[in-house]
């Protein structure tokens, strides 16, 4: 791996955080995880998060999991971005205007390959798999499944935009797996940061769905992760929240802020 790029790399099953909410920070990028509350039955952790990020803040690369069954999926994810690190690491030396195409295609044939769909069979379960990429001021994600992506900006946000992608259930890599079938179901795209500070987040359904479901309302989620600059803070305030509530699901989030100082696109008139 080329020198100074920052490797984090997590499966639920190597350490479960069961009733312990943790948070750890690189640089802008806070990763925070959270097994579920042992007295809601929690008793297992099957996420998982890969992220890389270049040194000078260039670019950052997110990969989050949700499994279900085992965390077997998630790991042979991990496992197998982890082996084409190099090469992904490559891309993003790219221009802009060249890197998220030729990221898309490389991911395509990894996940198309008769070696990768052969493996996806002999695990037990699948796992939801989003990816985003920030280069410059401009965002690329690539999601199978539930997992949600999130750019909170608050010249957005008065407009009622907060959730990049669309959550898809019944969509999964693994055992059952999108790419074994005779048309891959998944879906990327791009969009342009704003100028000032852009939160992003990426989460599991376990921070969503518990409780009252407070955070299903994207307003709520946009006021507990903006609502201090303090980040870390935030991403642990919302965990301690899931624990609170009896949240049986494993949480995990990954969260970041890119100050943008770039003039963003507006209309002439």
């Amino acid at each position: 791996m080329k020198q100074g790029i920052h490797k984090f790399s997590w499966v639920g099953s190597d350490e479960m955080y069961l009733d312990h909410p943790t948070t750890y920070a690189h640089k802008s990028v806070v990763i925070g995880r959270y097994g579920g509350n042992t007295a809601a039955g929690a008793d297992k952790n099957e996420d998982g998060a890969y992220v890389l990020s270049e040194p000078d803040g260039g670019w950052e690369w997110v990969m989050l999991l949700d499994a279900h069954h085992t965390a077997e999926s998630a790991e042979l994810l991990i496992r197998t971005i982890d082996n084409e690190a190099d090469e992904i690491i490559r891309l993003l030396s790219l221009s802009v205007q060249r890197a998220f195409q030729a990221l898309e295609e490389f991911l395509l044939s990894i996940f198309t390959s008769e070696t990768f769909i052969s493996e996806c069979k002999q695990v037990t379960g699948e796992t939801a798999c989003l990816i985003c990429v920030r280069m410059e001021n401009y965002l690329w994600w690539f999601s199978v499944g539930d997992n949600s992506l999130y750019v909170l900006h608050p010249e957005l946000a008065a407009r009622g935009q907060y959730l990049l992608n669309q959550r898809n259930y019944y969509e999964w890599i693994g055992f059952v797996n999108t790419f074994a079938q005779p048309i891959a179901c998944y879906s990327s795209g791009i969009r342009e940061l704003r100028q000032g500070r852009n939160v992003l987040v990426l989460t599991t359904d376990g921070l969503l769905e518990v409780g009252a479901r407070v955070m299903e309302d994207p307003r709520r989620l946009y006021l507990a992760f903006t609502g201090d600059e303090n980040l870390e803070g935030c991403v642990h305030k919302v965990l301690e929240d899931v624990h609170e509530q009896l949240g049986r699901d494993s949480a995990t989030v990954v969260a970041w802020s890119y100050d943008n100082s770039r003039e963003a696109a507006m209309p002439s008139d």
